[in-house]
């Protein structure tokens, strides 16, 4: 789980409700259904109409990524390739068959198996780059319908608070209903600007992040599965692969 979603969530919604309380406000008086209604559904609505239902979709799965704590573990991968390397240089590259069942990571499956077949190391590199090039399209067009709420969602909140002064003027002559249509009009725009600013931007922004982070790690993988395709020095190749690591979990900082 990533705490700082997490935790930034609730210190926001905390923020905004205790915010209230010290102005002397009700809680109750800033749910409003009706309200939440005509945002939400205004917001995804338009986003539908922007997007093919594929992406929407994609859009609400991709939340996950914001949400589980970091998925990737460079070390580990590292580990894995050099020990390919090791059995490669020994053994031969047919050896690696022995160990392709063992591999988890489709991804690498995918690339060990190229090398097993004798694909060129070139087009091993094309392969997996289409491959990781079209995972990172994918996301970051499931990050633009969060980026496309967050525009949307303050425009809705206006659109929201004029229904709701409409509701207050058709009823001036009945004070009892007026007291709805003002908080209607009033609550709606907090939350169209409160879903945009608190959630559906930084959601957007934090898959982004999500992103790029394992592009990164495949970028390095790619690197690694290249070089045993080549059958460069397992040393050589760890020296290569480990500038993709901190400084403090280099092996050869650790040693100095």
């Amino acid at each position: 789980m990533d705490i700082a979603t997490i935790l930034g969530i609730v210190l926001a919604i905390g923020a905004i409700l205790g915010g209230q309380a010290l102005e002397g406000g009700h809680v109750g008086s800033i749910l409003q259904l009706t309200a939440f209604i005509i945002v939400m559904g205004g917001t995804f609505g338009a986003c539908c109409v922007q997007n093919p239902l594929s992406v929407v979709l994609k859009a609400f799965s991709s939340l996950s990524m914001a949400f589980a704590g970091s998925r990737i573990d460079n070390k580990g991968t590292i580990a894995l390739i050099l020990d390919l390397a090791n059995v490669s240089r020994k053994q031969g590259l047919l050896a690696l068959e022995g160990k392709l069942k063992g591999i988890k990571d489709p991804f690498i499956q995918k690339g060990v198996q190229l090398i097993i077949d004798g694909t060129d190391p070139k087009a091993v590199h094309e392969i997996l780059e289409i491959e990781v090039e079209h995972h990172e399209e994918a996301g970051i067009l499931a990050a633009k319908v969060w980026e496309a709420a967050g525009g949307y969602a303050p425009t809705i909140g206006i659109l929201g608070a004029v229904l709701g002064l409409i509701h207050v003027m058709e009823n001036l002559a009945d004070p009892s209903k007026l007291g709805g249509g003002i908080a209607v009009a009033f609550v709606a725009t907090i939350y169209g600007v409160g879903m945009a600013n608190l959630f559906f931007l930084p959601l957007a922004n934090k898959i982004k992040l999500k992103l790029k982070e394992e592009a990164s790690a495949r970028t390095m993988t790619i690197m690694g599965l290249v070089g045993l395709a080549q059958g460069e020095n397992p040393r050589l190749l760890q020296e290569k692969l480990e500038g993709f690591l901190p400084h403090s979990e280099r092996t050869h900082e650790k040693k100095k």
